[in-house]
């Protein structure tokens, strides 16, 4: 019934936090065996959490790195390495999102601030649209992986498992997707002729850009140095990169005015309550299934379909790449990360490496129809229409997928860096 009634909702095309609460509020009231209210307190109490906090104010520093001129001098510094190289503006976009992906530690707040400027750019230069816009939605798929990350904050809160290694899980496997991107981005663009910037790569150019950009750069270091150096929580980390935001905005830069400031709260605060409402509903669901023995039955379930490590692997890939395409990410997360987080235990998955390829799979998710909100955000800056970008859009993914798929069946990838800094 519980899966059921929120496949229903989700075919009527109802909100995806409204599915979720929907269908755990009518399986408690048809059992009639709990109060209701135990929904408003599973809701209340997924959100009353300290790690929880660290959300908007992410959130928050994205939306200050995106209005304060941070993204055109990341852009600057990224172009005086790669620029120059057969199609250095889709290279420059590539690697300017993996920086933005380290501040910001959102996919959209990724794709708006770079596809801003590398969009209109890429089309300037005779770069075909269609793939500019496919390329900048697949890229900013980089911002839930690469620390700081929201979705690695929801999967630690759901599960237990310590943030500060989820964050650092993340960091291989995001700079090889950016690898292989930026592979890609070549190969089409000695294909079709697609060229680099003025820029020459030089000494010169390179200590120009940098010491541009090198408030940003510190930013990422700051705040991941501040973890795993014992000075903050993440969740005060948190904290940490919106004020030093500001203070490049105001200070640095000088870019960020006053004015400015109702719009990011306004809109940070508007993103924060829908992502906090989704997982409220989503832990009532996910308690919903605790409690009437549903995450048993399904491990149970799926133990005895195989218990074949490889062929458990790739079903489980499969099922979150699909998941990815129509629930919400954070959503995925809590339903789906207690219930198999034990069938993953069970054939010796370290909890982490779990955590990194469900949220790498996840991630994906942000760029595949009907949610991809990354390629809507995209494809809203050059107003194209979303079956535009198909045609680029499957070998990009497909790239993607590959690299998943690795760090799914090769443990290190992910575990190399919490093993190296003692939290595994």
């Amino acid at each position: 019934m519980l899966f059921g009634i929120f496949a229903l909702l989700l075919i009527l095309g109802v909100p995806i936090a409204i599915c979720v609460g929907l269908s755990a509020i009518i399986t408690l009231a048809v059992s009639g065996d709990v109060s209701l209210a135990v929904i408003a307190q599973r809701m209340y109490s997924a959100t009353d959490s300290f790690p929880m906090m660290a959300i908007p104010f992410f959130i928050v520093a994205g939306s200050i790195m995106e209005h304060g001129g941070l993204s055109k001098r990341l852009i600057n510094f990224a172009s005086s390495f790669v620029g120059q190289m057969t199609g250095g503006l889709g290279l420059v976009t590539v690697v300017t999102s993996m920086f933005f992906a380290a501040i910001s530690g959102s996919g959209p707040a990724t794709t708006a601030a770079v596809g801003g400027i590398m969009i209109p750019a890429m089309e300037a230069n005779n770069y075909d649209k269609k793939f500019a816009t496919s390329l900048t939605a697949t890229a900013g798929a980089l911002g839930p992986l690469i620390p700081p990350s929201v979705l690695f904050v929801t999967f630690g809160v759901a599960t237990g498992v310590s943030i500060g290694a989820l964050f650092m899980s993340g960091v291989i496997p995001g700079i090889m997707i950016a690898l292989v991107l930026c592979i890609m981005v070549y190969f089409i663009s000695k294909k079709r002729g697609f060229v680099g910037t003025d820029v020459k790569f030089s000494a010169k150019n390179v200590l120009v850009a940098t010491k541009e950009a090198i408030w940003v750069i510190f930013m990422p270091l700051i705040v991941l140095g501040g973890i795993y150096g014992g000075v903050f929580t993440p969740t005060e980390a948190a904290i940490v990169a919106a004020v030093y935001g500001l203070f490049l905005g105001f200070v640095v830069y000088k870019e960020l005015k006053i004015k400015d400031l109702p719009k990011i709260f306004v809109d940070s605060a508007l993103t924060s309550a829908m992502v906090m409402f989704v997982i409220a509903c989503a832990q009532s669901f996910s308690w919903v299934m605790s409690s009437f023995r549903v995450t048993n039955a399904i491990a149970a379930g799926v133990l005895a379909i195989t218990s074949n490590k490889v062929l458990l692997l790739l079903l489980l890939n499969g099922m979150l790449l699909i998941s990815g395409c129509f629930i919400e990410l954070n959503a995925s997360i809590v339903i789906f990360a207690p219930m198999l987080l034990p069938i993953m235990e069970s054939i010796g998955v370290n909890p982490i490496h779990f955590g990194c390829f469900m949220v790498a799979n996840l991630c994906l998710g942000l760029v595949t129809p009907p949610l991809g909100v990354n390629l809507y955000v995209a494809c809203g800056l050059m107003k194209l229409k979303i079956e535009d970008t198909v045609r680029w859009l499957i070998p990009l993914l497909g790239a993607c997928v590959a690299v998943v798929l690795l760090v799914t069946f090769c443990e290190p990838l992910a575990l190399f860096l919490p093993r190296l800094l003692n939290l595994v």
